[in-house]
């Protein structure tokens, strides 16, 4: 108990006193989550849209392919990810390898069919007949999806808390294309991770409380956001 007291303390003291080293891995974690997470609700959106409200050959397959991508393992993710970025990787010559960016597209890798699974079972959810009144005003395609959006933004709000869950929280894809490089791509989980491995378990579990506190503060803005919408 004496250790988490004392991790409690570390934590308080770093974010009163505004430790440039924490702030500056905080607003990196932040940078490269948040970046993966609005990508990834541009792909992912529209991917689910068009596996629910389209018929195609294979669609299933591809929905199961999907559906497996939802617990994708971070280190797999990673790996391929650092084969393709590697110095003779077929991306080598963007130079990205131990970047943020990399982490960004490691992390939009395993946020993408988080997004896109929720979206589609969420579509998939709306009543057809809407759908048939729709196209019977004479929407165009952009028309018929932005309100068909607009019919399940709140499923869509979780789809994003659960894509940023997903990032934020992940230490394998990012330790292995990030590299934990000081001021470069350290973020608050490979740092937790590294102070571990040093034995500082005071700071590893101030850096963990802060890395909660962050993603706690965005879910409850979306939460927030989500549960006005319940009422309108």
């Amino acid at each position: 108990m004496e250790l988490i007291w004392q991790g409690f303390v570390q934590a308080v003291r770093l974010l009163l006193a505004g430790d440039p080293q924490v702030m500056k891995i905080t607003l990196l974690t932040l940078k490269v989550s948040g970046s993966a997470t609005f990508i990834s609700l541009f792909m992912g959106i529209p991917l689910g849209a068009v596996l629910a409200l389209t018929r195609f050959p294979g669609r299933k397959i591809v929905f199961s392919l999907v559906n497996t991508g939802m617990g994708l393992p971070p280190v797999v993710v990673g790996l391929w990810v650092s084969i393709m970025l590697w110095r003779y990787g077929p991306l080598g010559f963007f130079h990205l390898m131990y970047t943020p960016a990399a982490m960004v597209i490691a992390q939009c890798v395993i946020a993408v069919p988080i997004i896109t699974g929720i979206s589609a079972a969420a579509f998939q959810q709306v009543d057809g007949k809407l759908r048939m009144q729709i196209k019977a005003l004479g929407a165009s395609r952009i028309q018929t999806i932005m309100l068909m959006v607009r019919e399940v933004r709140l499923p869509l709000l979780a789809a994003v808390m659960a894509g940023f869950g997903g990032v934020v929280s992940e230490i394998g894809a990012s330790m292995m294309v990030g590299g934990n490089v000081l001021d470069r791509t350290r973020v608050l989980t490979t740092a937790t991770v590294m102070e571990v491995s040093k034995g500082n378990f005071d700071v590893a579990i101030a850096l963990s409380i802060i890395l909660m506190a962050l993603a706690y503060g965005v879910t409850l803005i979306l939460t927030l956001m989500q549960q006005r919408g319940t009422r309108t």
